[in-house]
């Protein structure tokens, strides 16, 4: 079983964009393409299902800007993105995108064929939620890879041999032999295969080439990863004997996943809270994009609430400041972290940052309270989803909410079962909601959604705070969600084909924006 990482599938990535199920994780995608490929690519074709969401929406969120940067080799928060499409034809790499029948029929299905004058390579690859993905292809071979380990793949006419001589050479984490268009040995490891292995292999009888794809995610796994707990339920019987904090629960569980320390656990977020605060700084200080519908108002929101000219309601108010703030950078190409999706990155890291601003508490105790949002996403992770093309925008300002609400109890001074309650009651409040972004860009209602969010998790946390009884454990919620979610027509889970994406005002919002692009590249 793969178990999700704080750091991979909840806080992160460290991305540029609208959209981490689009941007963040065609880059990836494409990463993997550039490798597979020795990074020399002349021509690419790319496939997406008509019923798919990519089929309407892969220009608009950010599908392509983020395939051209990863097929260039980048990384998800390189400056240059927002013009990788000048860049990939600068590099000579010619493209073409086709709307056809796949097999695969995710939602967020990648189907890619590329060429050079001496080799073709053909994958399939789905986005699963917040940057996350899965290769389920290659070459015509079933898959099921998530970028996390050093991969090798042997192309070779004899693959009992190539297997033989392996299984002698190291212990890896995987060694298997694929059969499709070619006859492969797959490799998998924590660390790339020594030069000198390398070219042993290459003079093996019937080894036609050899391709090494780097991971694409920050934390790696092998196949020995090990975690204490993977639910709630779980969770609290291994803590039974131990009267952990949740945040030392977070810790204890990415230190197992990951094979390292706590104290490198603990860094590693104080990493993320330095670049979430730099986004609420750099968003109160005004945004500036061309490409977008809403501006910067949360510059406006600042000054008329340090003017008391706002409804009073310090905490609410500063926390919908700082969520505006996030999402105003997001929507201008800046840096932020998909925490857990970009699509919500503002929910979560404005309540969190937001209350203990508010409440004057330190930078150790805003670190403590991004792990335990971590370790409430890693349950959601584990049992639903992060996509909203697959569950709704539940899934994601709905996940955003829940993970907050547990952190904000912990700030407010609560205990455990009450940051369970809370994370319970947020979740609750936020089944069944759609995503229907407006003029196809994830900027409305996308922002007015996060600060919902924002907002319903304040509220649970001081209901929590309060002992208001959740009634239903957070396990049955989450698992709940995703059934929910399964309910939701396509043309309400991020297609715009339905909700407020096909209104009148949308459709116009929409139509100006492509003149504008249009006009803009003559």
């Amino acid at each position: 079983m793969s178990y999700p990482s704080i750091f991979n599938d909840v806080v992160g990535p460290v991305m540029r964009g609208p959209s981490s199920s689009h941007c963040a994780a065609s880059l990836r995608i494409g990463r993997i393409c550039h490798d597979l490929m020795d990074g020399k690519i002349s021509k690419i074709e790319i496939d997406f299902d008509p019923d798919g969401s990519l089929a309407t929406t892969h220009k608009d969120q950010g599908s392509d800007m983020g395939l051209f940067g990863g097929f260039l080799g980048w990384e998800a928060y390189d400056e240059r993105l927002v013009d990788s499409e000048i860049h990939l034809k600068g590099a000579g790499i010619a493209y073409t995108i086709r709307i056809v029948e796949l097999e695969n029929k995710h939602p967020n299905a990648y189907q890619i064929t590329l060429s050079n004058p001496w080799e073709s390579h053909r994958l399939v690859a789905i986005s699963t939620g917040g940057g996350m993905i899965e290769l389920v292809e290659i070459d015509g071979a079933n898959v099921s890879l998530a970028g996390d380990r050093f991969m090798t793949l042997v192309y070779t006419d004899l693959p009992i041999q190539v297997m033989n001589y392996l299984e002698q050479a190291g212990d890896w984490d995987s060694l298997e032999l694929l059969s499709g268009n070619s006859k492969m040995v797959l490799l998998t490891a924590q660390a790339p295969i020594d030069s000198i292995l390398k070219e042993e292999l290459a003079q093996i009888e019937g080894v036609k080439m050899i391709k090494e794809i780097r991971p694409v995610l920050p934390v790696l796994s092998s196949k020995n990863t090990q975690v204490p707990f993977i639910t709630v339920e779980e969770m609290l019987a291994y803590n039974q004997d131990k009267n952990l904090s949740l945040w030392q629960l977070a810790a204890r569980y990415e230190s197992m996943r990951g094979d390292f320390s706590e104290e490198e656990v603990f860094a590693k977020m104080e990493e993320i809270r330095l670049i979430l605060k730099n986004a609420v700084e750099t968003g109160l200080k005004g945004t500036q994009f061309e490409d977008r519908i809403l501006g910067p108002q949360s510059v406006k929101f600042k000054s008329m609430m340090e003017e008391k000219r706002l409804v009073d309601g310090d905490v609410l108010n500063r926390i919908i400041m700082y969520v505006s703030a996030i999402m105003e950078v997001k929507s201008s190409m800046g840096v932020i972290v998909a925490a857990p999706t970009a699509g919500s990155c503002g929910a979560m890291p404005g309540a969190v940052l937001g209350v203990a601003d508010s409440l004057g508490l330190s930078e150790e105790e805003t670190v403590k309270a991004l792990l335990i949002a971590g370790l409430i996403g890693v349950f959601i992770a584990s049992h639903s989803t992060f996509a909203a093309e697959v569950g709704g925008c539940q899934a994601e300002c709905g996940s955003g909410a829940t993970m907050a609400a547990a952190s904000l109890v912990y700030l407010g001074g609560g205990n455990l079962n009450q940051s369970l309650s809370a994370a319970s009651m947020a979740l609750q409040s936020s089944l069944g909601m759609i995503c229907d972004p407006i003029g196809n860009r994830v900027e409305a209602p996308c922002l007015n959604r996060n600060v919902m969010a924002a907002s319903n998790s304040l509220s649970c946390a001081n209901m929590a705070l309060a002992d208001y009884d959740a009634l239903i454990p957070l396990d049955e919620v989450i698992e709940t969600m995703y059934e929910v979610g399964k309910s939701i027509p396509n043309t309400l889970r991020c297609t715009n084909l339905g909700g407020l994406s096909i209104t009148k005002t949308a459709k116009e919002i929409e139509q100006r924006l492509v003149q504008k692009q249009f006009f803009k590249s003559c």
